[in-house]
């Protein structure tokens, strides 16, 4: 099998459960099931040959594909443009209702011909732990049935299916109006028997499906100039939420290089602590409370149950899975890799680091909640006083920092940012809602890491805020400062800043991060996406509103063809690492409503 789409050659869907990756050749090369974190079932992105996939193509010459969402949903649209005809693949997967406790998982995929009279073939090869092992697979009477040890599935169509060695086939020729449908069903366990009704029923779960999306959107407060962006980042969002736990992934794809060939190949299918304040801030602005509740929920307990052994690493963990465990990172040496780029990553060992900014994250998330949501309760705030205090006595230490640098510990700039954010949060909730806590000692150390800062993080010689103490490198981090009101944005020192970060790391409104060859990795990194939504917002919070709108018009076009970004872009301008990022639509959303409301 050929390699297939590029990264950005995807668009998504999902049930809030799980997510799956459709190429704009009509092929589902990336699914997980049940759960996001679940072994793969359709893993052709990393490994054509042994991933499996799940196609759709027509036979004849296609002239060229289009590729878009019905409007306001999360279902995919894939026009295939032919010499007999146009004809479209609808997939979606079903969420008819809210916390549905009855919920089934779908893939749906409706085949309509719009003109003309077009064949299209039908491949399913399901390949389940990640191509480790194959499904015994059996027809009866309509359907065909999979099963493996941890996995059980039932495909259903309303067209004829063949069986041949383990993979489903089916050829189809339709003409202007004619409609061809194909369900596979995710049972709930090896044992359980798939029905076959669902199969004459996808118009009526097509339109609960548009109906539930539409609503839940309607609860979005934005109505600025760049809504149908910020509504598709929304979307994406709310598609990487795991709706029964409330917990928010970083992206649902494993191993998406950040460089085609290169090692930095990662597993992102957890949820990040860094992410909680961001993904609060954006859920609460735009109005979506139940999820936010919900993150709040599953943060809290994360919180509650804390490791307070003396491990070295502190009351939190970097990242957890959905379940709030810290997942083992093993490499899968059989995948060759998207594009050959390995290694192929599961689970992810920046679990067992020490990042202090994730105490700062979390911390403002419950601030943010306090000010914005229900109120912190009386565990909760025990809890935060337990962190706080234990951040007072190692805020000094060096760590991995927010990137998660594998070549050793240093004393990060943004490592203490969040520390004093930490502290000053959770000072402004003290004193909101009159809850005790140690201000003294508190206020203390807060003005401790403010001073450090300003000294051992500045360079003056430079005129500049330093990646590290006592350094002379730059961070793109350090645009957080006035978004976490710990400087003025036209302080001078920070104006300084930001024009070094422009001289150094920004190329064309785009922003490394930092000097890729300083991280201990092979090869190098584009420009990470959620650090020119940072550069966007630093702009507009200095007041340089016709440079920031310029930047973010330009990070726009950067887009894959439906509104999704992966994690970089890379030199050539394309889209790079794990796709789509939380973090990044996140910072466009944030980037997005406060330009929105600084140019009136």
């Amino acid at each position: 099998m050929p390699d297939g789409p590029s990264i950005a050659q995807h668009g998504l869907i999902g049930d809030l459960r799980t997510c799956a990756l459709v190429g704009t050749d009509g092929t589902i090369d990336w699914f997980c099931a049940p759960r996001f974190d679940s072994p793969s079932v359709f893993g052709a992105i990393l490994d054509p040959d042994r991933g499996g996939a799940w196609q759709l193509t027509p036979v004849c010459d296609s002239a060229g594909t289009h590729q878009f969402y019905f409007p306001e949903s999360a279902t995919l649209i894939t026009r295939f443009l032919t010499e007999h005809g146009v004809v479209e693949v609808h997939d979606f997967m079903p969420v008819v209702r809210p916390a549905d406790g009855e919920h089934r998982q779908h893939l749906v995929r409706r085949i309509v011909a719009v003109r003309g009279t077009t064949t299209i073939r039908m491949t399913l090869d399901a390949r389940p732990d990640y191509g480790r092992t194959r499904f015994a697979v059996e027809s009866r009477g309509g359907a065909v049935d999979f099963r493996s040890e941890t996995l059980a599935m039932t495909l259903t169509s309303s067209a004829e299916l063949t069986v041949d060695d383990g993979v489903v086939r089916a050829e189809v020729t339709l003409s202007t109006g004619e409609s061809e449908q194909f369900v596979l069903e995710v049972l709930d366990g090896p044992e359980q028997i798939g029905t076959t009704d669902d199969v004459h029923d996808v118009g009526g779960l097509f339109e609960a499906t548009a109906a539930f999306w539409r609503t839940w959107l309607s609860q979005s407060r934005y109505r600025g100039r760049w809504r149908e962006m910020v509504e598709r980042s929304a979307i994406t969002l709310k598609l990487l939420t795991h709706e029964p736990t409330g917990a928010i992934i970083a992206a649902p794809t494993t191993s998406l290089p950040e460089t085609l060939g290169g090692e930095r190949n990662w597993d992102y299918r957890y949820v990040w602590m860094r992410d909680a304040g961001f993904s609060l801030y954006a859920l609460l602005r735009l109005g979506f409370n139940e999820e936010a509740n919900a993150f709040i929920a599953w943060l809290s307990e994360r919180l509650g149950r804390g490791n307070r052994e003396p491990d070295g690493l502190g009351p939190l963990r970097v990242l957890y899975d959905i379940d709030g465990n810290a997942p083992e990172e093993i490499e899968l040496d059989h995948l060759r890799g998207h594009l050959d780029s390995t290694p192929v990553r599961i689970g992810n060992a920046a679990a067992e680091q020490l990042q202090l900014d994730i105490y700062g994250d979390l911390i403002d998330s419950v601030y943010l909640f306090n000010k914005y949501g229900a109120g912190i309760s009386h565990d909760a705030w025990s809890d935060v006083v337990y962190v706080i205090g234990w951040l007072i006595d190692n805020w000094q230490r060096d760590d991995a920092g927010m990137w998660e640098v594998r070549d050793g510990e240093r004393p990060n700039t943004t490592s203490r940012l969040m520390c004093w954010v930490a502290l000053e949060r959770a000072i402004r909730i003290a004193r909101q809602r009159g809850l005790p806590a140690d201000l003294v000692t508190w206020s203390r150390v807060r003005d401790e890491i403010y001073d450090r800062i300003m000294t051992a993080c500045w360079n003056a010689d430079l005129e500049t805020f330093t990646r590290f103490e006592d350094d002379d490198t730059l961070d793109a981090g350090v645009l957080l400062m006035p978004m976490v009101k710990f400087i003025s944005p036209v302080d001078p020192r920070f104006l300084s800043t930001l024009a070094a970060i422009e001289r150094h790391l920004v190329t064309d409104s785009l922003v490394f991060r930092y000097d890729p060859q300083s991280d201990g990795l092979d090869g190098d990194e584009g420009t990470f996406s959620l650090c020119t939504f940072w550069y966007v917002e630093a702009l507009t919070r200095a007041g340089r509103l016709g440079d920031a709108q310029l930047a973010l018009e330009k990070m726009f076009t950067y887009a894959n063809h439906v509104g999704l970004y992966a994690e970089q872009v890379s030199a050539t301008g394309d889209q790079v690492g794990n796709f789509p990022q939380a973090f990044t639509h996140l910072s466009l959303i944030s980037a997005a409503i406060n330009l929105d409301r600084a140019l009136g």
